[in-house]
């Protein structure tokens, strides 16, 4: 239980370390959040649970591909932000487009015969 308390604790930590340090300068901020941090701590918490190699070699791969489409959530964002649509609206468009993209990638990936 303490295991749980404890991944729970540093990953909201890392979270509000961003936000906060956001809030004083956005380079910095994107900075930290640009980070693979949270892949990190899932690679630890992985192989502390289940101390198989394979399983964090699989979770890094499909992590790989599926940070590409992601990328389209920061375009889609600032590009509707700066087009004067609202911020609410904006995220919501920009959510939907990349959950569009996660689905293609996921669709190429199977033409391509690749498992993740």
């Amino acid at each position: 239980m303490w295991q749980y308390a404890l991944k729970i604790i540093l990953s909201a930590v890392m979270l509000v370390a961003v936000a906060e340090l956001a809030k004083r300068s956005s380079f910095w901020g994107a900075a930290l959040a640009s980070l693979p941090l949270t892949s990190l701590l899932a690679f630890i918490w992985l192989y502390l649970d289940s101390g198989e190699v394979q399983k964090v070699t699989e979770l890094s791969q499909g992590i790989f591909w599926l940070v590409l489409p992601s990328l389209v959530l920061f375009i889609a964002l600032p590009l509707l932000l700066r087009a004067g649509v609202g911020f609410w609206l904006s995220l919501g468009i920009a959510c939907l487009a990349t959950a569009g993209a996660y689905f293609c990638m996921i669709k190429l990936l199977e033409a391509l015969s690749v498992r993740i």
